[in-house]
């Protein structure tokens, strides 16, 4: 795979620089794959993140979300029994996945069931942004 060089991009425009980062993340190819997840949208203003989250309680999942960023992190408890697996499937590791959101996406909830985990997003555009009709003058 090739690399892009956003490099003249960052000389010759100013205020792109954030447009370019977000370009150069996506192109990395060091993404880690586990859990993996699903990107639904399910009006034009709404969108779901589901998540597999499989053997994870609810105290063992933590969602943040910070100035355009959205974090969902699971950190597995202690378990002190001793497994005898023959086949170990089921993936019982930490994770950490990481979501650049758009200016105005704001997560509006988060819910569980049957070990997926549902991560609600909403594109509030403020009333400046829409569009409007201007009546013309006669």
């Amino acid at each position: 795979m090739r690399t892009l060089d956003l490099t003249p991009l960052y000389r010759s425009a100013i205020g792109f620089d954030r447009i370019a980062s977000i370009i150069n993340s996506t192109t990395r190819t060091d993404q880690p794959s586990f859990p993996p997840y699903n990107v639904e949208l399910l009006s034009e203003n709404e969108y779901r993140i589901t998540m597999a989250v499989a053997g994870f309680t609810f105290a063992e999942l933590k969602i943040t979300s910070e100035q355009g960023h959205l974090t969902i992190s699971g950190e597995k408890a202690e378990d002190n029994l001793e497994h005898n697996y023959l086949y170990q499937g089921i993936a019982a590791r930490n994770f950490e996945r990481r979501f650049q959101l758009a200016d105005h996406v704001n997560v509006e909830r988060a819910n569980m069931e049957n070990g997926l985990l549902h991560v609600y997003l909403l594109r509030e555009l403020p009333e400046a942004m829409k569009p409007r009709s201007i009546n013309i003058e006669h």
